[in-house]
């Protein structure tokens, strides 16, 4: 087994060391925010905005990270984003005091606060609180990403999702959306008097796919063993067993290629149901998915990708090869071989370039070219911050 080694800690950036100071004399000043764990909220920046005027002229004490600070001297606006939505707050001397209005005024975007005060509206009508009393409860001692321009990288944004939520909170929709869902197909299975069941991920055999496995080693056992595939096997062997109807939701693995659209660790769901067919499952999948969209949208149609799609119930069915010739004009029924079927298949995908390239606007163009450099240059980037990390390296000297 390859030996751990602890990696060298990166180099701190300038804004972090101020943040890291801060920090350190908050500390020093038995101020330390990180030993505070709790803070009592009893409202959220939502339900303030849409019932203002029963929230007007009350305290309200609400929590978030502080995405903004407007103003100086005696007054200053800021924005502090919670778990609902943002909100302003106005922040002035007067009503703060005069030593907690300057430690506040130290506070730095990313923090995270506790904040007590009257809403009320500002002579431009902005819903705010007028706070008398925050509290710092956590310090953030990274710079968010530049307030313009925002997370655009795609690379950071996968990779740090924390981060991407912070700075564009509508992705937050995306996790929400996905919870109610599976809240939705388990209840949609459960009334179907289907049992949901937990499975194996370690198996001895990689089965129930064709894909290439996950290898760990079971230290206690001394064997190697797959990280399943897929959860068919199991499933189907409790049907064997006289489980009429089960269903997995779980965690596949497939040790593959990878994309913005292919993770080798997804989540899958399988259902088993003994004395039916692949109608009976064609019934369950629409009802899945109509029912899902109704009741999380609130309707059957939808947009996705820019194709505008109708859930209403009563799906047309057809085969695979009656919905290949209806929408891409071949007629696989009629393919002798795999060769004729294959030449088709390249015949129709090069029409199609041929056609996108014709129809393909300046503007999307230049749209694309933007974006390939915007990645070339970023990949180099990368690299020459990588390449100068080892060469800082290589120049330490050797203990």
């Amino acid at each position: 087994m390859a030996k751990f080694v602890p990696q060298a800690e990166l180099p701190v950036s300038e804004q972090a060391q101020i943040r890291r100071d801060k920090l350190a004399a908050l500390q020093a000043e038995g101020r330390d925010p990180f030993q505070i764990t709790k803070f009592d909220f009893n409202s959220d920046s939502a339900a303030i905005k849409a019932d203002y005027e029963a929230f007007e002229g009350k305290v309200v004490r609400v929590a978030g990270r502080l995405m903004s600070k407007r103003g100086q001297g005696k007054v200053m606006f800021c924005d502090l984003q919670d778990n609902t939505g943002r909100i302003q707050l106005f922040v002035k001397i007067d009503e703060m005091g005069e030593e907690e209005y300057n430690r506040f005024k130290k506070n730095d975007i990313g923090d995270i606060l506790g904040c007590e005060g009257e809403v009320f509206k500002t002579k431009t009508g902005e819903i705010s609180i007028r706070t008398t009393s925050i509290v710092l409860l956590s310090k953030s001692l990274l710079p968010l990403p530049e307030k313009y321009h925002g997370l655009t990288d795609k690379e950071i944004r996968f990779r740090q999702r924390y981060v991407d939520l912070m700075v564009n909170p509508e992705v937050k929709q995306n996790f929400i959306i996905r919870s109610k869902f599976i809240k939705f197909m388990r209840s949609y299975l459960d009334n179907m008097n289907y049992i949901e069941v937990e499975t194996p991920v370690l198996n001895t055999i990689a089965g129930g796919a064709a894909a290439r496995p996950f290898i760990t080693h079971h230290n206690t056992l001394d064997i190697d063993m797959f990280m399943r595939i897929a959860t068919e096997l199991p499933l189907k062997r409790l049907i064997i067993g006289g489980m009429d109807r089960v269903y997995e939701i779980g965690r596949i693995f497939r040790n593959e290629g990878m994309d913005p659209k292919h993770n080798p660790e997804f989540t899958s769901v399988e259902l088993y149901q003994a004395y039916a067919d692949f109608h009976d499952m064609m019934d369950i999948a629409e009802g899945i998915l109509s029912g899902a969209a109704k009741e999380i949208l609130g309707t059957y149609e939808l947009e996705w990708m820019g194709e505008k799609i109708d859930l209403t119930p009563g799906w047309r069915r057809l085969t695979m090869v009656d919905a290949v010739k209806e929408y891409v004009g071949i007629d696989f029924g009629a393919v002798t071989d795999d060769a004729e079927a294959v030449a088709a298949a390249k015949a129709k995908a090069e029409a199609k370039r041929n056609w996108d390239a014709a129809h393909e606007s300046p503007a999307s163009r230049t749209a694309k070219m933007r974006e390939e450099n915007a990645q070339r240059a970023a990949a180099a980037k990368a690299r020459t911050a990588a390449a100068e990390a080892r060469l800082d390296e290589a120049k330490k000297p050797l203990h």
